[in-house]
């Protein structure tokens, strides 16, 4: 009976998934918002495809054009802009030890556990990334746990992707059972941001194969905005705290979405109601086709300064910036 209700909620996850709007007009009218005029928006779904789950879309406001969350999914006929500086493979990923595993850190490897996204977040730093060649099946899976076995400075392994948690729990506890029998395997960490846009998918079999694992787990999830986080996924993270799973942020300092000091305050209070911590707050990474979410380094130091006068030490993320070929996050001073 209990396998019986776990596929139940399994399903339903799925069942989302498959219902989320792929075109702009869609969305739009769900939203009440006018469609007049948005074709040359529409169009921006040739450059990256447009993928909006349903519990997602409902956490927007009616009518407004200007909805934070709205505006990170909007495909927007300025990602057919360039610009200096903005590059396809901001963080030098596109050639990989093996297909679908990143050795970019001494002691963790990230592995693209699964390619596909449940939403597509317009200012993607991997909107361009070449998951064809990087999907994985069991038996490139089966090499990256003999690259693990091989290198005994690893200690930590972080699914990422796409999405990890768009695979199915089954795959998911095939994989956990396998990174056990490794020694020098002690933590997993998690990076999804499927949770938020599809809360059911925190179903209770994934906190079962969780809660029961040797491994340490880390779930890092993806939050950019306080509205973002529903009663549904306060729901879920309580069940993923009742797992022995630690959870923490990251977010991305996004132009006229977040770029304020309210905003940030906001979620990092909101973050710790329902059990998160704040990790990282990122600068944009530079990527072709999403120049207008940049935000100046210069204004980013700015807000974080004035965050620190707001919030207490252990509710403030650590701004950062990635760059590609260095041996971890780079810290910005002020």
């Amino acid at each position: 009976m209990i396998q019986q209700a776990n596929l139940s909620v399994e399903s339903q996850w799925q069942k989302e998934l498959k219902q989320s709007f792929s075109r702009l007009d869609d969305l739009l009218s769900f939203l009440e918002i006018s469609t007049e005029n948005i074709d040359q928006h529409n169009e921006a779904r040739r450059l990256f495809a447009m993928r909006v789950p349903k519990p997602f879309a409902k956490l927007m406001t009616p009518g407004d054009i200007d909805d934070p969350l709205l505006k990170q999914v909007m495909p927007s006929v300025q990602e057919f802009e360039t610009k200096a500086g903005f590059i396809t493979d901001p963080l030098d990923e596109h050639n990989s030890e093996q297909p679908g595993l990143l050795h970019k850190y001494k002691s963790r490897v990230l592995i693209m556990f699964k390619t596909g996204c449940a939403v597509n977040c317009r200012y993607c730093f991997r909107r361009h990334f070449p998951y064809a060649d990087n999907s994985v099946n069991k038996s490139q899976l089966k090499q990256h746990l003999q690259y693990l076995e091989d290198h005994p400075e690893i200690n930590e392994v972080i699914l990422s992707g796409g999405d990890p948690l768009m695979a199915k729990d089954d795959a998911i506890s095939w994989f956990v059972s396998q990174l056990e029998l490794i020694p020098n395997i002690r933590r997993l960490r998690i990076h999804t941001r499927l949770p938020v846009v599809i809360p059911s998918r925190i179903t209770q079999a994934l906190c079962d194969i969780l809660k029961n694992s040797r491994l340490k787990t880390i779930m890092v999830l993806h939050i950019n905005h306080e509205n973002e986080i529903s009663p549904e996924l306060a729901n879920g993270l309580l069940k993923l705290k009742q797992a022995n799973c630690t959870l923490l942020n990251q977010a991305v300092l996004l132009k006229n979405i977040n770029d304020n000091v309210a905003t940030q305050v906001n979620l990092s209070e909101r973050l710790f109601e329902v059990g998160i911590l704040p990790y990282y707050l990122h600068l944009f990474d530079k990527v072709d086709g999403a120049s207008h979410f940049n935000v100046d380094e210069a204004d980013a130091k700015r807000v974080y300064s004035e965050m620190l006068v707001e919030l207490p030490g252990f509710l403030m993320p650590k701004l950062v910036r990635e760059i590609g070929g260095e041996a971890s996050k780079t810290p910005i001073s002020l």
